[in-house]
């Protein structure tokens, strides 16, 4: 078994790797492998609602959207990890998170998920929901922990001396863990999804 890391800091080595790093040490030990993924610096499109997407891919191909949605064919779970950004998720993990999870819906669903946010003081709570989210409308079990799962820290590195956020990232591999050691020993298939019926609000 295998959770996908999704580093979303534009630091690679900075606090949102420490916590990731933390979460994947907790794995190892309980028998779980792990990749980590950085998404660089790169530009990452936002959705342009082309409805283009087919076979779990989005139809733009000039960033890591894809490759990351075909990771997530070999993996069993998936965490994604970002900074705080006024309250939010940064811009990129956001344009990301949206598209692999609308193209490659049918890749992620019944797989467990979490979101980690670090951040240097507030907003936390409101960027954790926001990760959160796209999990829910996609079939995943969101994974929990003894807290939310925000750890805090400015300078590089300083996220080491959070040890409560550190043990809630090291509860929630554990649970992350189990939750997958379940699902893979478990009776029965997942469950059988209703086709979908969209209603729009205003007709």
């Amino acid at each position: 078994m295998k959770v996908l890391l999704v580093n979303g800091s534009p630091r690679k080595e900075g606090n949102t790797s420490v916590a990731l790093n933390e979460f994947a040490k907790q794995l190892a030990n309980n028998g779980i492998e792990s990749e980590m993924v950085w998404i660089g610096t790169k530009p990452i499109r936002g959705c342009v609602a082309c409805n283009s997407c087919h076979d779990n891919r989005c139809s733009f191909t000039d960033d890591i959207t894809n490759s990351i949605i075909a990771k997530m064919e070999e993996c069993d779970g998936l965490v994604i990890g970002s900074p705080v950004y006024y309250g939010q998720p940064a811009g990129p993990v956001c344009c990301l998170q949206q598209r692999m999870m609308y193209a490659g819906s049918s890749v992620m669903a019944n797989k467990p998920a979490a979101g980690i946010c670090v951040c240097r003081r507030g907003g936390a709570t409101a960027a954790f929901q926001s990760l959160n989210m796209p999990f829910q409308m996609t079939n995943m079990p969101v994974v929990t922990s003894q807290y939310w799962n925000i750890l805090y820290g400015c300078a590089e590195g300083e996220t080491a001396l959070d040890v409560e956020g550190l043990q809630t990232v090291r509860t929630l591999a554990n649970n992350m863990s189990w939750l997958m050691k379940k699902i893979a020993t478990g009776d029965g298939d997942a469950p059988v999804r209703e086709p979908r019926t969209p209603m729009n609000f205003i007709r």
